[in-house]
């Protein structure tokens, strides 16, 4: 993604989010962004935490989500690496 993209896709969303970063499948290294979402975020502790929907909608569940994937957590937006 490009920083222009990127740019583009912020001006959209609630400056108040918390923004967390996905880890990597290692926990370390570099990765492209390739998407980023809004969710909700619960910490566990100070430096990780689990992410899931705010609230489930129609299209969710046509893309297979269910209440189970509801969190009740901080407003946030989530950036995903490529890998």
């Amino acid at each position: 993604m490009k920083v222009s993209e990127l740019i583009e896709k912020l001006k959209k969303i609630d400056g108040n989010r918390i923004v967390i970063i996905q880890k990597d499948a290692e926990g370390n290294g570099y990765s492209p962004l390739s998407n980023l979402w809004e969710g909700s975020y619960k910490a566990e502790t100070t430096w990780w935490g689990e992410v899931g929907l705010e609230k489930l909608t129609k299209k969710d569940i046509k893309q297979g989500y269910g209440k189970e994937d509801v969190l009740d957590g901080e407003s946030a937006l989530i950036l995903e690496p490529v890998n």
